[in-house]
């Protein structure tokens, strides 16, 4: 088991900047692949990033690509998701996850066994 809070979500301009983290307690950190998703309201929950569990492989969505970047530090069990260049249209819940190594498909969120509770990111125009 392992249990995952989000935090350093906010109401920010277009073209501003979040760092969200998400501490994992619980389960050794080091053998979890993590990833980011996000869900709009009325839309589907969708991924935005996600890093392998050696840190060595990430992956982005298309529309995050060269403004996202997905990093996880082990000593302090956190993931983070430095979010630049914010457009109104990254407007969602940013959920973080987990999935005990290995893993298939790190874009599908049924990939994925253990969830945070989300945190609110808003990007004003």
């Amino acid at each position: 088991q392992v249990q995952l809070v989000e935090s350093g979500g906010g109401l920010v301009q277009a073209g501003g900047s979040l760092r969200l983290s998400c501490a994992a307690s619980g389960r050794t950190f080091t053998g979890f692949n993590l990833g980011w998703f996000r869900q709009a309201p009325g839309k589907e929950r969708e991924f935005v990033a996600a890093i392998s569990w050696t840190g060595g492989t990430t992956y982005y969505a298309d529309s995050v690509k060269g403004r996202f970047t997905i990093s996880r530090d082990n000593a302090k069990n956190t993931v983070y998701l430095q979010m630049n260049s914010l457009k109104p249209e990254d407007t969602a819940v940013y959920y973080c996850a987990a999935k005990w190594r290995p893993i298939a498909t790190p874009r599908t969120p049924s990939s994925f066994d253990y969830w945070g509770q989300g945190t609110q990111v808003t990007v004003s125009s």
